[in-house]
C-alpha cells in the first residue's frame, strides 16, 4: 500500500514536445522576405518544439549547379541561419546530404507515389518552364524526397507557405498509404502556419513576392546588404500619390512597407498610422529602412564572425548530422523491415 502511494505521488513525466521539420535550399543569399517570413520563425519555434532543421542541398541539384558555388552557398546559409538565432544546442541542424537515409527513404517512398500525383505538382510545371533545357527525373520526383525529409524524422508539424502546401498534402497521402499497407509506420504530419509570419513583397512591384531572382536588385533586400544599400533601396520603394501612411486596399506599396515596419518593430498598423500622421512618405521610408538595418545588423555581425571559421561550422554540421542520423536510422530500419528489404 505504502509503495503504491509513493508511485501515485511521483510527478508526471513532462509531455513530449511536438517535432517540427523544416529545410531551406542553399540557392544563394537570403532576402529580408526569407528572414521575416521563415527564418525568424525557425528561431522562435526552438523553445516550443523539438526542431529538426536542414540545408536542403540535395533538393538544390534538381537545377544544374556549379559544385564549388553550391558548397559555398550551403556553408554560407548554415552560418547565416546560426547568426539569425538557430541554436545547434537547442535544435538538430545539419546538411541534408550528410544523412544518406534521406536518399534511401526517398527511393522507397517513390514507389508509393503515383505518377499522376507528381504530374500535378505546380512546382514541377513552373521549374520545367524556367529550365526547359534540364527537365530531369529528379525535378519530377522532388516531392518524394521532400516527403522522405519529413517522414524520416516522424515530424508532427511542418511550417508551410502557400507554395509548399501541395507538397505537404502529398506527403500526408504517402504516409497514409504506407501506413494503410504495412501498419502504423509514419506520423502523418500536420501543417504549421505561423499567424504572424510577414509577407514581404517586391519593393518595386508589390504585386509580387520579394525574390532575389528579380533582375532589378533594388526590388529586394538581402540579409547581408550593407546599411547604406538598405536605406537606398527603401528610398526607391514604390508608394502611391496619396501621401498618407495607412493600411488600405489599393495601397500595395505602403501596405508592404507597413508590414515590414510592423514585423521589425512590433508596432500595430494603427500605431504606425498614428506615428506618421501628417508626415510624408520620405520620413516613413527612412524609418522603415532604419528599422530593417537595426534588425539585420546584429545578424550580419555574427555572420561575419562565423563565416571566418569554416572548421567550426563544419564541426557543428557534423554534430547535427550525427544526431539526425540517430533519429533517421530508427525510421529507415523500420521501413526496410516492413517492406522486406535486407539491410
Amino acid at each position: 500500500m505504502e509503495e503504491a502511494m509513493k508511485t501515485n505521488n511521483q510527478p508526471e513525466a513532462p509531455a513530449r514536445k511536438k517535432r517540427i521539420f523544416s529545410a531551406i535550399q542553399p540557392s544563394g543569399q537570403m532576402t529580408l522576405g526569407n528572414y521575416l517570413g521563415a527564418i525568424r520563425n525557425w528561431v522562435e519555434m526552438q523553445d516550443q518544439f523539438d526542431c529538426v532543421y536542414a540545408t536542403a542541398n540535395l533538393h538544390a541539384i534538381t537545377v544544374r549547379q556549379e559544385p564549388k558555388k553550391l558548397k559555398e552557398n550551403t556553408t554560407n546559409l548554415f552560418a547565416l541561419l546560426i547568426a539569425a538565432g538557430v541554436d545547434p544546442e537547442k535544435s538538430i541542424f545539419f546538411h541534408q546530404s550528410m544523412v544518406p537515409a534521406h536518399a534511401e527513404l526517398s527511393w522507397v517512398l517513390s514507389t508509393f507515389t503515383q505518377f499522376g500525383e507528381l504530374s500535378r505538382m505546380t512546382q514541377f510545371k513552373d521549374k520545367s518552364a524556367r529550365h526547359a533545357d534540364n527537365i530531369n527525373a529528379g525535378l519530377f520526383t522532388y516531392p518524394s524526397l521532400m516527403a522522405a525529409d519529413i517522414l524520416l524524422y516522424q515530424a508532427d508539424l511542418v511550417p508551410v507557405g502557400d507554395d509548399q502546401r501541395q507538397h505537404l498534402e502529398l506527403t500526408r497521402d504517402i504516409a497514409v498509404r504506407f501506413n494503410g499497407i504495412y501498419g502504423k509506420t509514419f506520423v502523418v504530419p500536420e501543417p504549421y502556419i505561423k499567424k504572424n509570419a510577414a509577407r514581404v513583397r517586391n519593393l518595386l512591384d508589390p504585386s509580387k513576392k520579394m525574390s532575389k531572382s528579380d533582375p532589378n536588385t533594388k526590388s529586394f533586400i538581402l540579409m547581408t546588404d550593407e546599411p547604406a544599400t538598405i536605406m537606398k533601396k527603401f528610398r526607391s520603394a514604390v508608394t502611391d500619390s496619396e501621401a498618407s501612411v495607412r493600411y488600405a486596399e489599393g495601397k500595395d506599396g505602403i501596405n508592404n512597407l507597413m508590414e515590414i515596419y510592423s514585423a521589425c518593430t512590433g508596432k500595430t498598423y494603427a500605431q504606425i498610422e498614428d506615428e506618421f500622421r501628417g508626415k510624408g512618405y520620405g520620413d516613413f521610408k527612412t524609418a522603415v529602412g532604419e528599422a530593417v538595418v537595426a534588425t539585420l545588423e546584429p545578424i550580419q555581425i555574427r555572420y561575419k564572425e562565423l563565416i571566418s571559421d569554416r572548421k567550426y561550422l563544419d564541426e557543428l554540421a557534423q554534430k547535427g548530422a550525427a544526431s539526425a542520423e540517430r533519429l533517421a536510422k530508427r525510421t529507415i530500419e523500420k521501413v526496410y523491415k516492413k517492406v522486406g528489404l535486407v539491410r
